[in-house]
């Protein structure tokens, strides 16, 4: 019986399912990185001070408050091709046209412009995360929720190379303007993915009017298992990632304190953080497989806080670039790679099929929370503890959560495997 089983997993890797999560991830990450890291090169050159740059990163607010606006999307439906899919193209048009409209301003005398046109840019690609994170979890079956987590972690992840690399490498011999569109193109690949993809079945009667749209998602989770348990569940996706994402918030900076020249973070942090994470994501959807989501999120958690403990040994050891790449190795594989696909695979479980872009917008917004906010606490802890008791913290602090899996994820579960 195993082999037969097994048989049908491995060929899941290559049904037009995934491999539309696939081109959907890649589309999903590439306005992201294109702000992170091409807006802010282009910006640079032009002479932007650093003060300048840093307020831009507040028109990235939309990833954190999507689930605001994600009941519209649930709602309402926008052209002939379906709820989901006529969202997606709406989105990823609008994404291809801005993105290399925004490389035709002048920073120099239209930076107003540039900060409205990056203010679109960071609504449409949220608003794009929260259709494609629905189609995600609708159109997988349950037992490939787990292998559908790991792909778009992937995807989104590979997406930066485009902006990061790519982008960059062609600023060199070619205009700004050619650059961005070159760019913005990357954004079509996914655009005919979702023409030629099939549209999810529709899971019991969509909202009939705004306010089922708004009111029934929240209901229905609190209702599901009572608020109790409701609440345990938001806590937990806070929680899952607290520590490691407080570790790297400022990892730059401890690296430099710690005597590495900035060569070496870069040959690190592109050598091996990059591929560890694409590599941990893959392991990740395999072993899920073999796992099951609960087990996944135990094993995987304690993996992603040993990896804290890394940084607390790097604080000690000193500037060892052998010791560098393993700790940025391990830390990517373990958190960016395993621990992401695992709380991806979980908050898409978690959802109700009827409600998918509500529910999931929410709870992949509080898992930004700790991102956008709690992080911003590091640089006081860090100047109270210094850098190897500060990790010791962050490594405590990555235990809250795994104390509530008993009660949402338990080890020998009659669902362990969905």
């Amino acid at each position: 019986m195993a082999a037969p089983e097994r048989e049908r997993h491995w060929l899941s890797y290559l049904n037009g399912r995934t491999v539309s999560i696939l081109f959907l991830g890649f589309s999903s990450g590439l306005p992201l990185y294109t702000l992170i890291y091409l807006m802010q090169a282009w910006l640079a050159k032009s002479g932007l001070d650093v003060k300048a740059l840093g307020l831009f990163a507040l028109v990235t607010f939309p990833y954190t408050f999507k689930f605001l606006w994600a009941p519209f999307m649930d709602r309402y439906t926008i052209g002939p091709l379906g709820r989901r899919r006529g969202w997606m193209a709406l989105t990823q048009i609008g994404l291809f046209l801005v993105i290399g409209g925004l490389g035709m301003l002048d920073p120099k005398l239209e930076l107003t412009l540039i900060a409205v046109f990056v203010g679109v840019i960071a609504f449409l690609s949220a608003s794009q995360d929260v259709v494609i994170d629905a189609y995600r979890r609708e159109i997988l079956a349950e037992d490939e929720q787990g292998l559908g987590a790991a792909i778009i972690v992937n995807a989104y992840k590979a997406a930066s190379l485009i902006p990061s690399a790519l982008g960059l490498v062609l600023a060199d011999t070619m205009s700004w303007q050619a650059v961005f569109w070159i760019v913005a193109a990357f954004m079509l690949p996914g655009f005919v993915c979702t023409l030629l993809a099939r549209e999810p079945a529709v899971y019991g009667a969509p909202p009939k009017n705004l306010q089922e749209a708004v009111v029934l998602p929240f209901r229905e989770f609190i209702l599901r298992d009572g608020l109790k348990q409701a609440l345990i569940i938001i806590m937990f996706v806070l929680l899952y990632k607290i520590g490691d994402s407080m570790a790297t918030a400022l990892s730059t900076k401890f690296f430099l304190d710690v005597g590495f020249t900035t060569k070496q973070i870069g040959l690190a942090a592109n050598a091996t953080g990059w591929w560890a994470s694409l590599a941990g994501g893959a392991v990740g959807g395999i072993w899920m497989i073999k796992l099951g989501i609960n087990r996944a999120l135990w094993v995987f958690g304690v993996l992603q806080a040993i990896a804290i403990l890394g940084f607390a040994w790097l604080a000690r050891g000193g500037p060892d670039p052998v010791l560098l790449s393993a700790v940025f190795g391990f830390e990517a594989f373990a958190s960016l790679g395993l621990g992401s696909a695992a709380l991806v695979a979980f908050m898409s479980r978690a959802t109700d099929p009827r409600y998918t872009a509500t529910q999931y917008a929410l709870f992949s917004s509080l898992a930004a929370v700790p991102r956008t906010f709690i992080n911003s606490s590091v640089g006081y802890i860090v100047a109270e503890t210094g850098w190897f008791w500060f990790f010791i913290v962050c490594f405590i602090l990555a235990f809250p959560a795994m104390m509530m899996l008993p009660k949402i994820a338990p080890w020998n579960s009659a669902n362990e495997k969905a």
